[in-house]
């Protein structure tokens, strides 16, 4: 069994739609970041609000921007590369910020936990079933898009024989297992993204 000792950050009061902005500030501040999960949101996020057109509602691409806002009850999130944009900004040369998205559980495991580096997972909330829409049209494109719901972010910390370690933000008894089958079906339903830091020297 590892498991890496991470600061842990409840999202629930504060940011009910900001798990992957409390996930990543999570990882920042064990690695020594001074960073807020305000700062980060406010200075780091690249968000953009819906609007409606014609009667229709267009949005965000969540792979360039987080929809809606962290604050809200009724926002979204936002997808692996936003989060590796807002990191690159704040961890400047020091680490590379590496899209680890459709890299295998397995792999995640041996190439982060075991180094001591908490991964950024994206997978599906209490790990609940994924559930397809709500729909919008691309604020940029104008192409149709189709949310998968209960979408969550939490950060991985290590693991054992049966299954998997989290600080997950939305469940405040901080470090929680989920079986390691479970896991990867959920990861899979969120397009198995992840993210993950490397150092860069």
């Amino acid at each position: 069994m590892k498991i890496i000792n991470v600061p842990y950050i409840d999202q629930s009061t504060l940011y009910p739609t900001g798990c992957e902005s409390v996930s990543t500030v999570m990882l920042l501040q064990y690695l020594g970041y001074p960073c807020s999960v305000d700062e980060f949101i406010n200075h780091y996020l690249a968000k953009q609000a819906f609007e409606m057109r014609g009667g229709e509602l267009y949005g965000p691409d969540p792979d360039r921007f987080f929809c809606g806002s962290p604050y809200t009850d009724d926002s979204f999130g936002c997808y692996a590369p936003v989060i590796c944009n807002a990191l690159q900004k704040i961890t400047g040369g020091r680490y590379l910020v590496c899209n680890e998205t459709g890299t295998p559980v397995e792999m995640l495991l041996h190439e982060y936990i075991d180094h001591d580096m908490p991964v950024i997972f994206w997978a599906c909330i209490d790990m609940r079933e994924p559930v397809t829409g709500p729909s919008w049209r691309l604020l940029d494109s104008g192409e149709p898009f189709t949310w998968i719901s209960n979408e969550h972010c939490l950060l991985l910390v290590g693991y054992d024989d049966e299954g998997c370690y989290f600080n997950d933000p939305y469940n405040n008894n901080g470090v929680i297992h989920y079986p390691r089958e479970l896991v990867e079906k959920r990861h899979l339903a969120q397009y198995q993204m992840a993210v993950g830091l490397k150092p860069a020297h």
